[in-house]
């Protein structure tokens, strides 16, 4: 590794048991055999430490995935590979962290997971959707509750077409073509 390397935001957006955390923490593994420094900032986590007290409204999303993005962006501008698997339903939310790192010159890739609902719904990692089908919750992303997919993201993954390893190793590639694997 390199005394500087550089340092990158990878932001994975999908549906809830899209993969995404599955992925990211296979490529994650992956690279610091390589010797890169990386972080995942995974969704629940953050709910849990860093966005206690937030809900689920557009509003606390958006103040979600803007805190998560401050710190991806803070990690990636001192060298680290930070993996974000978040759902991140707003296209307007993830534009906003887009822009913060191109501010601070700092990169930003946008992955879809693009796994249809009806694929997350037999995974149901959380047994979110079989709550929301017996009427125990509401607003659930992709089900009753918006999710703007990315309209041109850096990549698209179909999870439900691959392995997790050809995911992970699809990302890598394009790590790889842009200098940052």
């Amino acid at each position: 590794m390199s005394v500087t390397e550089t340092g990158a935001t990878i932001w994975l957006t999908g549906l809830p048991s899209a993969g995404k955390t599955t992925i990211a923490y296979e490529l994650a593994a992956r690279l610091r055999t390589e010797g890169h420094k990386v972080e995942v900032l995974d969704g629940d986590e953050i709910r849990e430490f860093l966005s206690a007290g937030l809900g689920f409204s557009r509003e606390d999303r958006h103040t979600n995935v803007a805190r998560i993005g401050f710190v991806a962006e803070l990690l990636a501008t001192n060298g680290v590979k930070v993996l974000v698997p978040v759902i991140a339903p707003f296209a307007d939310s993830r534009e906003a962290v887009r822009k913060r790192h191109a501010a601070e010159s700092t990169t930003y890739l946008e992955v879809h997971v693009a796994t249809p609902v009806e694929v997350c719904s037999v995974r149901d990692v959380k047994g979110l959707y079989a709550k929301q089908a017996a009427g125990e919750i509401s607003g659930l992303t992709g089900v009753d509750d918006p999710y703007e997919a990315p309209e041109s993201p850096d990549l698209r993954i179909e999870s439900h077409q691959q392995t997790v390893q050809e995911s992970a190793a699809a990302l890598h590639a394009l790590l790889t073509e842009r200098g940052l694997a």
